[in-house]
């Protein structure tokens, strides 16, 4: 093979690729970093201003909620703070178990004072998309019962409108047996595509901690009122719940890449 007079050998390709390959992964990685950087320094500033002494606290499901745990974890031990700890997931509740936190449930605790969880997206009311990790329903159980519901995100999941980052779609739970119907009515009211959310370890869809299937609806643009929205897709028999958290939280932390920390609080006067 020649390139301008030289002879470039399947030796010298295998180095040229390796390095290109080598390049790409150091990008990736420092791109990975960045991320995790802007989730922890979210998480950590939700912690740092929200929890108190004697409160019982919603933790929600995710990468960015691992941080908020660590912190929440760190802030017991060194100030002997008394909280409860209520799961919204298996993977939440594995986490508080694995940093020997007080656990709870909403049987013995219905009123919380805060909850803290992670978004796919947020607009600009503070409307977020949740459901990416197929935890939608428990964390809406869980949210609905705090006092206050705190946002922890990196900067990628701060949007204007939502759709504008999160191409995955809004997160429905079904009843398996209605999947299909659901599917089809949902296309037939609002347009878009409904997709059944397909495991990546297991053959079939995901199956939530509830038994139930995921479909994710893709919008191709966004509702003028998602109150209303949220409200037709529930009333379709079959649903259990949507990824719409309307009106919940109350404030949002999203993390940068250099670990600055940008907040941002509900405001009734925009809706």
């Amino acid at each position: 093979m020649f390139s301008s007079g030289r002879v470039i050998t399947p030796r010298k390709l295998f180095h040229r690729s390796a390095v290109f390959r080598a390049t790409c992964q150091s990008r990736q990685c420092v791109t990975m970093s960045n991320i995790e950087t802007g989730k922890k320094a979210a998480a950590f500033a939700a912690v740092n201003e929200n929890i108190k002494n004697n409160q019982k606290v919603g933790i929600g499901s995710g990468s960015t909620v691992v941080y908020a745990v660590q912190r929440l974890a760190q802030r017991i031990k060194e100030e002997n703070l008394n909280i409860i700890c209520i799961p919204t997931s298996f993977q939440a509740n594995q986490l508080i178990q694995e940093h020997r936190l007080n656990l709870g449930t909403l049987e013995t605790c219905p009123i919380l004072d805060v909850a803290i969880d992670g978004a796919d997206e947020t607009d600009k009311d503070l409307t977020c998309i949740k459901g990416g990790g197929a935890c939608l329903t428990q964390e809406k159980i869980v949210a609905s019962c705090a006092k206050q519901l705190v946002i922890i995100a990196d900067d990628r999941k701060d949007s204007q409108e939502l759709g504008t980052n999160y191409k995955k779609g809004i997160p429905i739970e079904v009843i398996p047996m209605a999947y299909k119907p659901v599917q089809m009515k949902i296309q037939d009211m609002f347009g878009g595509e409904v997709i059944l959310r397909m495991a990546q370890q297991k053959a079939g869809p995901v199956v939530t901690d509830n038994g139930n299937f995921v479909l994710d609806w893709k919008f191709t643009k966004p509702c003028d009122s998602w109150d209303k929205c949220n409200t037709c897709i529930k009333m379709i028999p079959g649903v259990v719940e949507t990824g719409l958290f309307i009106n919940m939280a109350k404030v949002a932390y999203f993390g940068t890449a250099d670990g600055k920390v940008n907040k941002r609080l509900f405001n009734k006067l925009q809706l």
